[in-house]
């Protein structure tokens, strides 16, 4: 696959770590337990890469770092969707890999250890903070709007962030379910989760 082609992605991003609601990363600050462990989770509505199709694909990176993300020194293990034909595969390979630049470059660079990836029958439902995903083996994410403790009401949070890396304006609630039993393991609910639209793109 030629990482000279121009892609587009469009579509839903879902997210949880192990952070309390609100997740200092957003802010630049470290971690809630000083270290950063989660799943990023992408639904491709409208996607491209050169002349390969990719809409209506999952893909998903689950990551750990032992401190800030910016610090590096992480690991991460990516899940494509099993619908995927052979062509697909590798495209969605070469933009996770960030071999075509954008947001996935970020991850990159910050990731010392890949391991190997694996191919997953995803499903799931795009539904806002009311949203879910798994992959059988492999991932459980439920998302759920923050709640007032007092009251029981939902709690409409976002976060409006024109700099941000993966979006610029997220719903943020919490996770029922955020677990990863993958190569990497990890098991954080009650803990941070946010829904975005996302669009990403070049050439």
């Amino acid at each position: 696959m030629t990482t000279g082609a121009r892609w587009h992605i469009k579509g839903s991003l879902l997210a949880g770590c192990n952070c309390d609601w609100g997740c200092p990363c957003n802010f630049n600050a470290p971690p809630t337990y000083g270290n950063c462990e989660g799943p990023y989770v992408w639904y491709i509505d409208e996607g491209r890469l050169g002349d390969v199709s990719l809409d209506g694909f999952w893909v998903c990176i689950a990551q750990t770092f032992p401190g800030a993300l910016h610090e590096g020194q992480g690991t991460c293990q990516f899940i494509i969707d099993a619908r995927a034909d052979d062509r697909q595969r590798e495209a969605l390979l070469t933009l996770l890999n960030g071999d075509v630049g954008g947001v996935f470059e970020i991850f990159a660079s910050i990731t010392d250890t890949f391991l190997e990836p694996v191919y997953g029958n995803f499903e799931g439902e795009i539904k806002s903070l009311d949203s879910w995903v798994t992959v059988p083996g492999y991932l459980e994410l439920r998302l759920s709007p923050i709640k007032n403790p007092v009251t029981g009401d939902v709690e409409e949070v976002k976060l409006v962030n024109p700099t941000g890396i993966t979006s610029f304006e997220s719903d943020m609630g919490t996770s029922l379910v955020c677990r990863y039993t993958g190569g990497i393991q990890h098991d954080h609910p009650d803990k941070y989760a946010e829904f975005a639209p996302f669009e990403y793109g070049g050439s």
